[in-house]
């Protein structure tokens, strides 16, 4: 959902820019972006590969100038090296370089250099939860592992505003999920969170707001139901043995858009936004044996754009 209007002064975790234009040699990254973000809640980028959402993310934090347009972080403008901006916001690039020479610990307090004590404590308290251990050094540390020290960095400053480039990425389910209920938590305290995500039914729990990018322009901007209204879930059944023919029959139905058998598994695609009402169905049917395992397969990026926006190549 698109948040409330704000007054002209309330300014605090708001993202303004007005025709945001960055090109690389012969590539046009960002091709005149407006948006506004915040005050509060959590707003999604989504994209193929090259489609801005990085340029867009370092240029809100002053790490690369725009070729033309404005952009306002936090009540103040983006110029110059950005360092004022950065002061009031934390950020999580989607490339991680780290000194793999320096314990987990060390690289949290560098990360966190200029940052009072607090935030260190915070951070060491969040690493702890997802068991990193700060004693090794990063070099021997998995991808996930260096994106939860970043996470931890990045979470940790009390501040209004965080801008996070896929900061799930690399993480096994239940750390992400994990990592998904601190970002929920920090957006009800009034934290605004701008985050991209190659995940599509990771923004669908996390953000209040989805906003897609394409060869550098902004294609959409809605609620995460209006998207899913429109787009297919995947539902995995295992049964205990293969359906019938007649029993895969009695899976169709409205809301369902295809039927694939593999053995004792069926996968089903539902256009619905919540596919309980169909597994509410199925229990009813005294016909079909209950299944033994219920998966969600989620929704492909790729999927989402061709099937609503047109868009191939994430």
């Amino acid at each position: 959902m698109t948040p409330a209007a704000s007054t002209p002064t309330d300014t605090t975790g708001r993202i303004v820019c007005r025709g945001l234009k960055r090109r690389f040699g012969d590539k046009q990254a960002l091709k005149g972006i407006d948006l506004e973000v915040g005050p509060g809640g959590i707003t999604g980028l989504l994209g193929p590969n090259g489609s801005g959402k990085s340029t867009l993310m370092r240029c809100l934090t002053g790490l690369i100038r725009p070729d033309a347009g404005h952009a306002e972080v936090d009540g103040l403008e983006v110029r110059g090296d950005g360092a004022d901006v950065r002061a009031r916001l934390t950020y999580s690039p989607g490339e991680l370089h780290l000194y793999g020479e320096m314990r987990g610990d060390e690289h949290l307090r560098w990360l966190l250099r200029g940052r009072d004590a607090s935030a260190q404590a915070r951070a060491l308290e969040l690493a702890g939860r997802f068991d990193l251990p700060l004693t090794r050094k990063v070099r021997g540390y998995s991808h996930g592992m260096k994106r939860q020290l970043c996470f931890a960095a990045a979470m940790a400053p009390d501040v209004r505003l965080r801008i996070l480039d896929e900061i799930t990425d690399g993480l096994d389910p239940s750390r992400r999920g994990q990592v998904l209920e601190a970002l929920r938590e920090d957006a009800d305290s009034g934290t605004t969170l701008l985050l991209s995500s190659h995940h599509l039914g990771e923004v669908d729990r996390a953000c209040d707001r989805m906003v897609f990018l394409n060869e550098g322009e902004l294609i959409a901007d809605e609620s995460p139901a209006s998207v899913l209204e429109r787009t297919s879930r995947l539902v995995h059944l295992t049964y205990a043995e293969a359906l019938t023919e007649e029993q895969l029959t009695r899976l169709q139905g409205p809301a369902v858009e295809r039927v694939q058998p593999s053995g004792e598994r069926v996968s089903v695609w539902i256009r619905a936004s919540d596919p309980r009402e169909f597994l509410a169905t199925l229990a009813q049917d005294t016909n079909l044996q209950s299944p033994r395992r219920i998966e969600y397969g989620g929704l492909s990026l790729a999927q989402m754009y061709t099937d609503i926006y047109g868009v191939r190549g994430v």
